[in-house]
């Protein structure tokens, strides 16, 4: 189902404050079809062809460091639901049981492999595979786990009207989110506190200007960015 019907959301998400964003996106079904679509026929045509690419990942991150070759870790999704993300391992094995949720400049977790793949996002390859089965979307608010989806207000819930997303305009804007953290005492309650809402202003205004060609923008973006150029905002 590309979008539940108002009294089949779980109730978390019939309030006022998810309202005026449901109505948005209940307007523009066909633009949800579109996009579920595309997520379809653009993933498997990907797995197939990157396919030597991830055999080539896995046997760079098995050589350079002890553990598994993805990194298996509980997000959240569409309508609250959670699932586990795939990514290719770029830390020692056991990271998130050695330190904070989310990762900061030259974070000694992270191994000499990882460091290279996440600066071009190739640890996040992989979820061409959620995106076929359908826990993700290419273009999305990205995936949080429980514990910051926990901080979300009521009016941040409306992100989970839709699939958690690979990239969004808010991960393009905050491409260089670690570094924002380097030097808070607590990263947790700093990500929590700031940077959280400041995405989530973004990720908001987003369903707001939903729109399959839109998505299309977006992914073009997220590919120049990479590549090194600077957005300041949408």
């Amino acid at each position: 189902m590309i979008l539940k019907k108002w009294e089949e959301l779980p109730p978390e998400l019939q309030t006022e404050a998810v309202r005026p964003y449901y109505d948005i996106l209940n307007k523009k079904r066909g633009s949800l079809v579109c996009k579920r679509l595309f997520d379809i026929a653009v993933s498997a045509v990907m797995l197939v062809v990157l396919s030597p690419v991830f055999l080539l990942l896995a046997i760079a991150i098995k050589l350079d460091s002890p553990g598994p070759v993805f990194f298996r870790q509980v997000r959240v999704t569409q309508y609250g639901k959670e699932f586990r993300i795939f990514k290719f391992r770029s830390m020692v094995n056991n990271a998130d049981k050695l330190g904070s949720q989310v990762t900061v400049s030259g974070d000694s977790r992270v191994t000499r492999v990882g460091r290279l793949i996440r600066s071009c996002r190739l640890d996040e390859l992989c979820q061409l595979i959620d995106i076929f089965r359908g826990t993700m979307t290419f273009v999305g608010t990205r995936p949080e786990v429980p514990k910051y989806v926990a901080a979300y207000t009521d009016e941040m819930m409306a992100t989970l009207l839709l699939r958690a997303g690979v990239t969004s305009e808010a991960s393009i804007l905050y491409k260089d989110e670690s570094q924002l953290l380097d030097k808070a005492e607590n990263v947790d309650e700093t990500y929590i506190q700031t940077v959280l809402p400041a995405k989530m202003r973004y990720n908001l205004r987003a369903i707001e200007k939903f729109s399959f060609w839109g998505d299309i923008r977006t992914m073009f973006r997220t590919v120049f960015a990479v590549l090194g150029k600077e957005y300041n905002d949408l």
